[in-house]
Order: C-alpha cells, then sequence, then structure tokens
C-alpha cells in the first residue's frame, strides 16, 4: 500500500484553505473554545488507529545495518513497550575528537519522509561521512505517532513542543513549548549518556502536509479551545532556521543541493511561509529552538536545522521526499567539511 493510500484527508493545496475554513466551526471533539480535559483527550485517542507498521518499515530496516553501526534501544513507550521500542544508530568508528552530528527523523510520526529519509542516509551514506564524523541516528522518535499518522503522541502532546517545557509561553505565538513526552525525554536521557559536550551538526528530519490544515491544525484549536484560522500550505521544500543565529551561507548551501531533488517553496503573497519570515530562498527564521521546546534545539549544534519537505504536491513523490532529506543531510556535511578545515572553532556553538 502506498503512502498516499495510507494518508487520509489529504486534498490539493490549492483546495486547502477553503475546506478548512468551512469546518473550522468545531472539530468534533470537546466544546468549541473550552480546552480539552481527560475526557476529551481519552475520546481523541480512542478515534486514532494503527494504519501502518513501525516494526515492518522502521525497526526491521534497522536489523541489517547491524555489522555498520551500534544500534542502541535507549528505550521504549509505555503505551506498548513490545511494540514501540526506541532505535538509533550509532557509528561503529565513533572516536573522541571528531565532530558530533545527530540526524532525527518522526518527531512528528506522520512525517513519513523523515523517518525514511533517515534510514536512507544510513542505508548509503552515513557509512563514508563516518570518516570525518561521529553520526548518531534517531530515525523515528515518535513510533506510535508514526504507526497512526499522528503529529501529536499517544497523550495529545506535541513531540515537537516538548523538548523544553519550561520555556516561555505567547500568547497567539505559533511555537510554544508544551509538556514533556516520553519521546522527547528518551532522547534527551541517550543524549546525555553520549557525554559529548559540544555537538557540531543537528538536523531533524520533518513534512509539511496537506493535512496540517484538514486535520492537525483544527484538531490542536479544539485541544487548547482557541479559534481556529485557516493557513496556507506552502508548495515545495523549506529549512526552518534559529533568528538568533542563522547561518546564512549553510542554509544556502543546501537549498542548492536539494533544488536538484525537489522544488523549492515560494513565499506567499505577504512574503512569509507558514506565516514567519523569509530571509532567503526557501529559508524561515523562528525563535530559537531551544527556548519554544523543538527538537532542532535539545543540542547546542551551531549548525542545527529542520527541514520541511512537502510529501503532497502534485509535483513530488515519496522518492523524491526521501532523496531530499538524505541531500540536505549531505550538503550540510560537506559545507561543514569545507568549513571545519578553515575555521573548525565555529563548529560549536558558544554554549556548553
Amino acid at each position: 500500500m502506498s503512502r498516499r493510500t495510507l494518508v487520509t484527508l489529504v486534498v490539493p493545496a490549492a483546495a486547502v484553505l477553503s475546506r478548512a475554513a468551512s469546518s473550522a466551526a468545531t472539530y468534533g471533539i470537546g466544546v468549541p473554545g473550552k480546552p480539552w480535559g481527560a475526557s476529551e483527550k481519552v475520546e481523541w485517542h480512542s478515534s486514532r488507529h494503527v494504519v501502518r507498521s513501525y516494526h515492518e518499515e522502521v525497526v526491521d530496516k534497522l536489523e541489517p545495518l547491524r555489522d555498520q553501526f551500534e544500534l542502541i534501544n535507549y528505550g521504549a513507550l509505555s503505551i506498548d513497550p513490545d511494540r514501540y521500542p526506541l532505535w538509533a544508530a550509532k557509528t561503529r568508528s565513533w572516536k573522541a575528537g571528531k565532530p558530533c552530528v545527530l540526524i532525527t527523523g518522526g518527531v512528528h510520526g506522520y512525517e513519513t519522509s523523515g523517518v525514511q529519509g533517515a534510514l536512507r542516509f544510513l542505508q548509503t551514506s552515513a557509512a563514508a561521512y563516518s570518516n570525518t564524523f561521529n553520526i548518531l541516528v534517531a530515525p523515528c522518535v515518535s513510533p506510535w505517532g508514526y504507526e497512526t499518522i499522528q503529529r501529536w503522541n499517544a497523550q495529545a502532546v506535541d513531540p515537537n513542543r516538548s523538548f523544553n517545557p519550561e520555556g516561555e509561553v505567547v500568547a497567539g505565538r505559533s511555537f510554544n513549548p508544551e509538556a514533556a513526552t516520553e519521546e522527547s525525554s528518551a532522547l534527551i536521557a541517550l543524549l546525555d549518556t553520549m557525554g559529548v559536550r559540544d555537538w557540531c551538526c543537528h538536523i531533524d528530519l520533518h513534512e509539511t502536509t496537506d493535512t496540517d490544515e484538514t486535520e492537525f491544525r483544527p484538531a490542536k484549536a479544539a485541544r487548547d479551545g482557541d479559534d481556529y484560522t485557516p493557513g496556507i500550505i506552502p508548495d515545495g521544500f523549506y529549512l526552518v532556521a534559529n533568528v538568533e543565529d542563522p547561518r546564512t551561507e549553510w542554509h544556502r548551501a543546501i537549498i542548492e543541493r536539494v533544488r536538484g531533488v525537489t522544488h523549492i517553496a515560494p513565499p506567499d503573497e505577504n512574503g512569509l511561509i507558514i506565516g514567519e519570515p523569509v530571509v532567503q530562498e526557501g529559508v524561515i527564521v523562528i525563535p530559537a529552538p531551544s527556548s519554544i521546546g523543538l527538537c532542532a534545539g535539545v543540542t547546542n549544534a551551531g549548525y542545527a536545522t529542520t527541514t520541511e519537505v512537502y510529501p503532497d504536491s502534485p509535483t513530488a513523490n515519496a522518492d523524491q521526499c526521501n532523496e531530499a532529506q538524505v541531500a540536505v543531510i549531505e550538503a550540510a556535511l560537506d559545507f561543514i567539511t569545507t568549513e571545519l578545515e578553515l575555521r573548525p572553532v565555529e563548529c560549536a556553538s558558544d554554549a556548553s
């Protein structure tokens, strides 16, 4: 069964705005204008269904890589520990003194190419890059979300807002921290065991899909008791940079590499992408990821970004989306390799 068959509620991007507007009055769970309580979250959870296999599509693909990488079982989700073990792959040539790289996928489980792109990188070029870098890959941070094709975890919390629950909440802002999750806590615990003081690079692999407007943003508005204002899904690939450290040339190099695989998202009529400012072609900036609970801020890496592939474009397919994620990683590491030869101290951020 194809990925598009599994993902329901997908409509062409041009139709998303009108369809979302017609369904904005209510999500169907809870009382409009009132945040969900425990009963509404149970109702939401009971309405989710498994539609694909985490073991078949993720775990089984890791096993053949065991000779090349150290496979680390760094935890499991309490909802079903046997079904949802958490796995990471670490290069066997890990050595003190090499720059350390973290690749994460599936923080939002429904974003398929983040998971499959991370796996494809392991299957193809990761071993070659391990000659220069220590590499740790967590290909599917949210396995329950992967199986059910959900942005949230089983407790109706967004894992990609849960890496800093103590961050500042700003009313009306698109990006605000949420409660800690098992998914984020397990990854943080894994990183704590690595003994890495300064990470060089972290690439967090994501997608922006039409279901963001037909399902997930309406669900969030209902959960939080907010009004839902429809948005516009950008048609194409883009990157999300830290406004405090945008690494302009690095992001430009990544965009140029991805352009050979899939198209780059243009800004909307207001010069924005998903409501955020575009600072260069295909790159938006947001508050420091660490301050708002994003996975991209889980390390102190100076070179850090979030990818956003658009799998629902009529001019892209699943394979292109996976290849775009690999292209990002390779372009990012190629650029850093050159930079390290010139200015190695700039690889890590000032944080310790």
